[in-house]
């Protein structure tokens, strides 16, 4: 009776462990493999070598940034401290002492032209930066914008050389979406090249870092030394610039925030020919519609800005526009909240008479104004 039901044990042993494993192997057969191409995709890179060739193509074009002043100040103790945004509520890591900065920055053409953050570099006498072969070179600043925190240097090649860099192409961050699978490439505290994963966790998120917040969240790990690095996408285009994280204790918690690649692309001209950006100047000081706002001026939503200043003889005052005024489109461009505006303003090109559409005593009205050139805090 034993011998009888060995062979049909063994048998069932074999179906038991053979089913399990075919299951997952698709119609062809044991040996397909249409289903571990099917994970190859663009939409869920991970477990596969989608991420592995971007880190590969793309790291030659990241460099390390490092700045220094002829003279240096007393540092403190404390390597990472925090800071509250001018709005008040969370912490965020700070930029290092000017002029003293260590980052990362990222090749955009053949010449040697490299995107970095201003808070990396700003104020510094000697910049140098070294590519992933830990070929070193000096650079120039070329322009800088603190508004929104973007610098542009330049490789300064030596007598000898003619070789082109390799660069990234940049992508357009406006194409964007929630939940989009990104990798970060940056020298977190130093450590040269390092690659990280995550996805988008929000867009257009305000911290209190400026006039023109219009942040990328991303759980891609982010530290101190990724400031400047480039946020590709799945194709390996740069989509935004790696600038800040919230933190408690200057580590990387999941949350980081990078600047939009299409916000340095569209002051990309004016440092590269005038080392610094001209924007648009409407003259106006602006408030949020509260609902309690909404309600004191009948209005059907809190989308808008209200206008409670005009700056003498400024652009707003000239054009005829009136405390109270509520700016709901500007230049065609509807302006859904208080962050809008100035965004907006600022892409003007000084010198255009735009159309600006406000809610005045309850009716909607039409004003042409002329837009005056911004006034600079200092030049590049």
């Amino acid at each position: 009776m034993f011998k009888a039901f060995k062979v049909p044990k063994t048998f069932c042993l074999f179906i038991l462990l053979f089913f399990p494993l075919s299951c997952g192997m698709g119609t062809s057969g044991l040996f397909s493999t249409n289903s571990a191409f099917g994970l190859s995709t663009k939409a869920n890179p991970v477990g596969t070598n989608m991420i592995v060739e971007i880190a590969k193509k793309q790291n030659p074009s990241v460099v390390f940034v490092t700045s220094k002043t002829k003279f240096q100040r007393a540092k403190s103790n404390t390597p990472y401290r925090k800071f509250v945004p001018p709005r008040g509520a969370r912490p965020f890591t700070p930029p290092p002492d000017r002029g003293n900065g260590t980052g990362t920055g990222f090749i955009i053409d053949a010449e040697g032209h490299i995107l970095t953050n201003n808070h990396v570099i700003e104020n510094a006498d000697i910049i140098k930066i070294t590519l992933q072969n830990e070929k070193e070179y000096e650079a120039q600043l070329i322009g800088s914008d603190p508004k929104t925190d973007i610098a542009l240097i330049k490789i300064i090649k030596t007598g000898e050389e003619d070789n082109p860099f390799k660069f990234l192409k940049m992508g357009d961050s406006d194409d964007l979406e929630v939940g989009e699978w990104v990798v970060a490439i940056g020298n977190p505290f130093g450590l040269s090249h390092t690659v990280t994963t995550g996805v988008v966790s929000a867009k257009g998120r305000h911290i209190g870092a400026g006039p023109y917040d219009e942040f990328i969240q991303t759980d891609a790990s982010i530290n101190p030394g990724n400031s400047g690095g480039p946020l590709l996408n799945m194709n390996g285009d740069v989509i935004g610039i790696n600038t800040a994280i919230y933190s408690g204790s200057g580590g990387n918690v999941g949350i980081g925030f990078a600047l939009p690649i299409n916000m340095a692309k569209g002051i990309l001209s004016d440092l590269k020919n005038k080392g610094r950006v001209t924007r648009g100047w409407l003259g106006v000081m602006i408030q949020k519609i509260t609902p309690k706002l909404q309600e004191s001026f009948h209005l059907k939503n809190t989308r808008g800005a209200l206008v409670n200043d005009i700056a003498p003889q400024g652009p707003a005052d000239r054009g005829g526009m009136k405390r109270g005024d509520i700016i709901i489109r500007f230049d065609g461009m509807d302006i859904s909240s208080i962050e809008t505006l100035p965004k907006q303003v600022a892409s003007i090109k000084p010198g255009t008479s735009v159309d600006i559409e406000v809610i005045r005593e309850g009716k909607p009205k039409i004003l042409k104004i002329k837009i005056d050139p911004m006034k600079m805090e200092k030049p590049a």
